[in-house]
């Protein structure tokens, strides 16, 4: 079925595009926001910027369509090349030699484990799981992070400039964002976590680490509060000019757009040409890892279905399913095994209800600055459009709980000798709730389960193997601060370390 993009040009995905993605004529790719803010960016500015300065998210001004010819030639390319080619569409001002050198240096087999860096492996006929999990922290976030560590170093060194990364993390943001950074120049990271909310062996991962250059803050209260705090103090100009505040969180475009990169190469991987169309489920708390695949999808890779998967905090298979958004309060913010995603405020939605509306800035505006603030929700169950969400954009949704996900870590083991951890089960349950019989269904792994051995030792009775460098890793010393869900005292934080620092 031939799709039509939402801006730039109307072409079925299967037939040559005029003036393509190989002219460089045409290709001059700026950024704008979904609120509406007039400026157009460039992709190094928004690179170090984060939120845009009217409080919405920057997104490509068109999303680049590709033809068939394009997909044939990428089909064989390696996943640095892959990278690369795929980057290029998006950013045009970092010359294409030291482009290439930056996805070169990141996606190594020393780094991510294996040449393939994210390998597909089939549990049944039709069902798969993209390996995203073999980088440095364990989690799919490094496939970007590692990205993004190298990009900022890249061009801070450029413009002579240092930058106070602020990021908050449920569980794997954090350690992700904090490896890639350890040993970069010119960049401070402060990172909040939901103080008591992570896994052992995910606090261990990011406490443990004694760089000068990482500050770690457990913030009393959930993730969601971690989240509200990054976004007040992106949204004081002041305060983040004076001390040069940065984004790595999934609302940081260059982290959204290295993710484009898997589905790409696990389509490639579960196909033979590109007549054949494939499904994804991917795990879902910030809804960044799958906008990933709703601007592949964008760009014209044949996917026939996104599938939403969450936990018990359910934000998100509630708006898919009802067309109401309504984001959660700490008290209804549940704990769970798949920690990672004990969200109630989806960050990245607004970049695809920013689509779904037909890109206008005016509601997107007024739903997530103006509804969402006044009365905590929004409800499009009305609107003609969210018959769109699935018909014309492919997302459908659903929801796993604790009990789902002890059955299918169980039932993967016994049956496929294959461990997964409880996000990828969360992921499993609802693809298979979703699977059609005719399209390979690629489930996207979140993590390995030797981040969640609790639930994986309630599961199986048995603790799940370790990588030998993550041995005794809990008994280490630590080094973080408690701080109160407060922006102003994190503001102060950052202020005193900075100054104390540059002093």
């Amino acid at each position: 079925m031939a799709r039509q993009p939402l801006t730039g040009r109307k072409v079925a995905v299967t037939r040559p595009l005029p003036n393509n993605c190989g002219d460089k004529e045409q290709h001059h790719m700026h950024y704008i926001s979904t609120r509406g803010h007039p400026e157009r960016r460039k992709f190094c500015e928004i690179l170090l910027e984060g939120l845009a300065p009217d409080g919405g998210l920057y997104v490509p001004e068109v999303y680049p369509r590709l033809d068939d010819a394009t997909l044939d030639r990428w089909r064989g390319l390696s996943y640095p090349v892959l990278a690369f080619e795929i980057l290029s569409l998006y950013i045009d001002d970092i010359p294409p030699a030291d482009l290439k050198a930056i996805c070169a240096k990141t996606y190594r087999p020393e780094v991510f484990g294996t040449a393939r860096i994210a390998p597909v492996r089939t549990l049944e006929t039709g069902l798969h799981v993209a390996e995203l999990s073999n980088g440095p922290t364990l989690a799919f976030k490094d496939m970007a992070m590692q990205l993004l560590g190298n990009l900022l170093e890249y061009e801070l060194a450029r413009r002579d400039e240092e930058l106070n990364i602020l990021g908050a993390t449920s569980g794997d943001t954090g350690s992700a964002a904090e490896y890639a950074m350890r040993d970069k120049k010119g960049i401070r990271v402060f990172m909040m976590s939901p103080h008591g909310r992570m896994s052992a062996f995910q606090q261990a991962q990011m406490f443990s680490l004694q760089d000068e250059n990482i500050q770690n803050i457990a913030i009393e209260g959930v993730f969601d509060d971690c989240q509200d705090i990054v976004k007040a103090v992106s949204g004081d100009a002041d305060f983040k000019r004076r001390h040069r505040i940065g984004a790595v969180n999934s609302i940081n475009w260059a982290r959204l757009v290295a993710q484009v990169v898997y589905y790409f190469s696990a389509y490639f991987q579960v196909t033979t040409g590109n007549a054949e169309q494939v499904d994804f489920a991917v795990p879902s708390g910030n809804f960044g890892n799958i906008c990933a695949g709703h601007v592949a999808r964008m760009m014209g890779l044949p996917i026939s279905r996104l599938v939403v998967a969450t936990n018990e905090n359910d934000v998100l298979d509630e708006f898919f399913r009802t067309g109401v958004y309504r984001v959660r309060g700490r008290a209804d913010t549940y704990e769970t095994s798949s920690p990672s995603m004990d969200i109630s405020k989806a960050s990245n939605l607004e970049r695809f209800v920013f689509d779904l509306l037909g890109r206008d800035a005016c509601r997107t505006r007024s739903l997530f600055g103006t509804q969402l603030r006044d009365r905590g929700s929004f409800d499009l169950s009305g609107d003609p459009v969210f018959a769109q969400v699935g018909a014309r954009f492919g997302f459908h949704s659903g929801k796993s709980t604790h009990a789902d996900r002890l059955a299918t870590i169980r039932d993967t083991w016994r049956r496929f000798n294959s461990l997964i951890d409880p996000h990828t089960a969360d992921g499993v349950k609802v693809a298979r709730e979703h699977a059609d019989p005719g399209t390979p269904m690629i489930v996207l792994e979140t993590a390995l389960p030797v981040k969640f051995a609790g639930t994986i030792k309630e599961a199986l009775g048995r603790e799940p193997d370790r990588p030998p460098r993550f041995d005794g890793i809990e008994d280490l010393p630590k080094r973080f601060e408690i701080l109160p869900a407060d922006a102003k005292t994190v503001k102060s934080y950052i202020a005193e370390i900075v100054q104390g620092a540059s002093s």
